[in-house]
């Protein structure tokens, strides 16, 4: 999905990127809380990896001032601190979670992958929608127990698209979600990986449709009744 790591430590802040660049996440990286602050007034994502000492503005602030606007994107905190007082108020000032420095990558992995989980509104990493089974551990997707080959920027498009089942999204929020801020998809790109995405649901349950001028919106097919 789209993920915004807050990170004034420019090694390890390309780290975190290349790492999660490489599940097929779109990663963006800024070193300065008062530019991600004015980022995130208009740019939403679905996860934020946020240090705590940053220039321009801390990382505790950052996330105030993201929940005074009412902003619920998931918070992972990233905190050189392991005392049990700093780790209780940075959750009640609104972090869903937190690492300490150092930390494990695969554990890092782990924790974006629950709440990325969590704001889709899924309890496990193995989801079915009709006769399709995604599996974000392994960025697998079956229909009727097959697999069926995608590639990662598909799969955040399939992501994407289950997280918003029955409502209208548009262009500008698909390209949102599915590029980062360095990149400059062209003015057919969301059709082009929709109509890709449509031809490998192929027999699955899936069913995308266009709204003229609106945008898409994708739904699960109901089973037809019996005769």
């Amino acid at each position: 999905m789209r993920i915004l790591v807050v990170e004034d430590t420019q090694v390890l802040g390309q780290a975190i990127c290349e790492r999660l660049t490489s599940l097929g996440h779109g990663v963006d990286l800024i070193g300065d809380g008062k530019r991600a602050d004015e980022l995130l007034k208009y740019q939403s994502v679905d996860l934020i990896l946020l240090d705590l000492n940053l220039p321009g503005l801390s990382g505790l602030q950052l996330l105030q001032k993201l929940r005074q606007r009412d902003d619920d994107t998931p918070v992972l905190i990233l905190t050189a601190r392991d005392q049990i007082e700093d780790r209780i108020r940075l959750l009640d000032a609104g972090a869903d979670d937190y690492l300490t420095k150092p930390f494990d990558f695969g554990e890092l992995e782990a924790r974006c992958r629950a709440l990325l989980r969590r704001k889709q509104g899924y309890a496990t990493n193995v989801t079915e929608h009709g006769n399709i089974v995604v599996n974000r551990d392994s960025r697998q997707v079956f229909i009727d127990g097959a697999l069926t080959v995608i590639t990662n920027r598909e799969f955040r498009l399939l992501e994407i698209f289950l997280g918003h089942l029955g409502r209208v999204l548009s262009k500008d929020e698909i390209t949102d979600h599915l590029f980062n801020f360095n990149e400059t998809p062209g003015p057919n790109a969301i059709e082009l990986y929709v109509g890709r995405l449509r031809k490998k649901m192929g027999q699955g349950d899936l069913v995308i449709s266009t709204l003229r001028g609106i945008g898409y919106v994708a739904e699960i097919a109901k089973p037809s009744s019996s005769q």
